[in-house]
């Protein structure tokens, strides 16, 4: 079993993002994706060393990072109808709030980001953060009542109340959160270190795992078709 899907993970793609590493490329990206769907570090290295491969946890570390900056660049969306919500999480034992955009066509994930507080103004600072890295001008935001409207119209930006399409986002919130339980009860660690982890789940998410309503296609390939 573990045998297939360090077949399975490999990519000749990702030999140039790891070149003169000492690690085959299949375990490297075998390890990055047990990290990007959930294992802790620990829990990463362990399952290599069962495979006969003792790397350490900054080694994993390395890798992960190393994939990621590999492929930072957001694929070329035009968005024409985005759910926005919030949901939260804890961290250290404290309130956190995680923002995140979904494609409703594609099933895209556009972008995620953490606030200490939610409400209007975290809302704004990333409907910006979007409006940075796409082109919004046609796009429509599919919102609750609850801070978005003001912060659509402090931007400029076209919305309104949508509780139907509007789920796909909170599905998405299950998701992520189904993933998280199996693994953490509440994140130890600082926001950023969580952060990074759900960039991680965003690129995995639209990039790896083939998704139902796209025929099996990833978010990823239905953008490029």
């Amino acid at each position: 079993m573990l045998a297939n899907l360090l077949s399975e993970s490999y990519d000749a793609d990702l030999e140039e993002s790891w070149e003169n590493e000492r690690t085959a490329t299949p375990v490297r990206a075998f390890a990055v994706r047990l990290h990007q769907t959930g294992c802790s570090l620990r829990e990463t290295t362990t399952i290599l060393a069962e495979l006969g491969v003792e790397r350490s946890h900054g080694a994993v570390w390395n890798w992960v990072h190393r994939l990621a900056d590999s492929g930072c660049d957001p694929p070329e969306a035009q968005p024409k109808r985005v759910a926005i919500d919030e949901t939260a999480v804890k961290i250290n034992g404290e309130w956190s709030w995680l923002y995140a955009a979904i494609d409703t066509e594609t099933k895209l994930i556009l972008d995620v980001a953490l606030f200490g507080r939610h409400g209007t103004d975290p809302a704004a600072a990333f409907l910006h953060r979007l409006n940075e890295k796409y082109d919004l001008s046609d796009t429509v935001f599919l919102v609750d009542q609850f801070g978005y409207r003001t912060a659509l119209a402090r931007l400029g930006l076209s919305g309104r109340v949508n509780y139907t399409e509007r789920n796909l986002i909170e599905k998405w919130f299950h998701t992520l959160k189904v993933r998280i339980d199996r693994f953490h009860n509440s994140w130890v660690g600082s926001r950023a270190s969580a952060y990074e982890w759900f960039e991680q789940f965003m690129h995995y998410y639209n990039r790896q795992r083939p998704h139902q309503a796209l025929d099996g296609k990833t978010p990823i390939e239905e953008v490029q078709n």
